[in-house]
């Protein structure tokens, strides 16, 4: 059988090593003779199988001591309605918490569009005047020094943008959603208040958000409606095991995290996805048929969105390209045209084949 290379934004593109390795333990976890998915979350197994999780984590983000590793629900959409609910402070003339949001993207804008319900949002920047092919320039923002946070989606997943630089928010914590870039490349995470991101684009099966925070952040003066459940400090005391977590996705991230570990970190990782990002690039960059949608400057290393210029044949694209076994090719309903998403797991020889199919598309369809 042929193999086959998903190119998907969506569901987690998991490496062949880890997906053996979790359907080796499916039915039988280290000998236990039960699976991690039947298990009780306070079992001595499970406190292991997460507390390993995170101290895998921070060695591969470089975690201060000074930050919250959280294993949440609700995906990172749930987080755009905690991160105000958490960090927005009412003031005391009773006016209510404010923020900055530079607005770069679909994920963005509707962060945005969710903290205004529960203070006073500001949308700093935005880049939607150019169909949000570019990030706005992180040394011309407007911020106030007196928001809550700064908020930005690092890597906007659809339109496959990323910010080259971060903006200086000086002591106003910055807030970023990496979802879709989460451990494809080091990060400082001295410079962020809060990062967060949905596990299923590069980390593990969807089910599982990462939130790392800020100790000064993770507070009992929350905004008074926030549900136990959303306050990152429930979350914080407990270990991530107020209620019962998605048991089986963290111990699948764990697994990811050893895999990146045991390939030289992160370091390594984005020195392969710069590779794999080039490949397709560099021929974007010179073909006649097809054209890349994002401002180069701002180009995602995870999330390749192009077009052809005819809504006709990027369909036939798509429909060839599954044939030819490069599944999940179609861009977002949202903007159409074409998306390749190149996470961790993609091997350089994916995008290759991804390249001489996209040559061969060119030359019979010139």
């Amino acid at each position: 059988m042929a193999r086959v290379y998903n190119f998907s934004a969506g569901p987690a593109v998991l490496p062949e090593e880890v997906l053996r390795q979790a359907a080796s333990e499916m039915l039988d976890y280290r000998g236990c003779g039960m699976s991690v998915m039947e298990m009780s979350h306070r079992s001595a197994a499970f406190k292991g199988i997460i507390e390993e999780a995170e101290a895998d984590l921070r060695e591969l983000l470089g975690v201060p001591e000074n930050y919250r590793v959280l294993f949440l629900q609700g995906g990172a959409t749930l987080q755009f309605a905690a991160i105000p609910m958490n960090l927005m402070r009412p003031r005391p003339d009773g006016s209510s918490g404010t923020a900055d949001y530079i607005v770069s993207g679909s994920w963005s804008k509707k962060a945005f569009k969710e903290a205004k319900l529960y203070g006073e949002a500001r949308c700093a920047a935005s880049s939607e005047d150019g169909g949000f092919s570019y990030v706005p320039d992180a040394d011309s923002l407007d911020l106030s020094p007196d928001a809550d946070y700064v908020y930005i989606c690092q890597n906007e997943t659809i339109y496959g943008t990323r910010y080259p630089k971060l903006p200086d928010t000086g002591n106003v914590p910055l807030v970023s959603d990496v979802s879709s870039m989460f451990l494809s490349e080091p990060m400082d995470v001295s410079r962020y208040g809060l990062i967060y991101g949905g596990a299923q684009k590069n980390i593990g099966p969807a089910g599982v958000t990462i939130v790392v925070v800020r100790d000064d952040l993770v507070r009992d003066d929350v905004l008074p409606f926030t549900p136990t459940i959303m306050r990152y400090k429930t979350q914080a005391d407990a270990g991530s095991l107020s209620n019962t977590p998605p048991a089986w996705g963290i111990y699948v991230c764990g697994l990811v995290f050893k895999w990146l570990k045991e390939r030289g970190g992160l370091e390594a990782a984005r020195e392969r996805n710069e590779e794999k990002a080039r490949v397709l690039y560099d021929y974007l960059d010179q073909s006649k048929l097809f054209k890349g949608t994002a401002r180069k400057e701002d180009r995602s290393l995870m999330n390749v969105p192009f077009v052809t210029g005819s809504d006709e044949l990027d369909a036939r694209f798509v429909a060839e390209a599954k044939a030819a076994g490069l599944e999940s090719l179609k861009g977002h309903r949202s903007v159409g045209g074409m998306r390749a998403s190149i996470y961790n797991a993609m091997p350089r020889e994916g995008v290759e084949a991804l390249v001489r199919f996209m040559e061969r598309f060119e030359a019979e369809n010139r």
